[in-house]
């Protein structure tokens, strides 16, 4: 039984082995010679002019998470597509995956136009 994981744990060596041997080699041979310059903090060219932990505004993150809920949307869309076939074969069962994916679709609807009427997507 053991015998069918093998090629799996030589393959997972194998990729242990050329993920981790470019950055070891890398901190055994190159050169290490730290000044000032090297360990000043870095911001697009110029030096920092203000704390990194500042608040970000809360519309990145609405942004944010309405990307996610749409990303999300797709990806059971996607899957329910490709077996939609499956579904045709039975009328109670196609009527019952079409309901339900338009159930799921129905009420990330409503979420979005929620977040609308609220002004949750408008940016000034």
């Amino acid at each position: 039984m053991l015998e069918n994981y093998f090629p799996i744990l030589v393959f997972v060596l194998v990729a242990l082995v050329f993920g981790c041997m470019p950055i070891l080699m890398g901190w055994l041979i190159g050169p290490n010679r730290p000044d000032s310059e090297k360990l000043s903090p870095f911001e697009c060219g110029f030096e920092p002019f203000e704390d990194a932990r500042i608040k970000f505004d809360v519309r990145y993150y609405l942004v944010a998470i309405t990307f996610i809920i749409f990303d999300l949307e797709v990806a059971f869309m996607f899957p329910w597509a490709a077996i939609f076939k499956e579904f045709v074969v039975t009328d109670s069962v196609r009527m019952f995956g079409f309901i339900e994916m338009f159930v799921f679709m129905g009420i990330l609807i409503v979420g979005f136009v929620y977040a609308w009427l609220k002004g949750a997507l408008d940016w000034e």
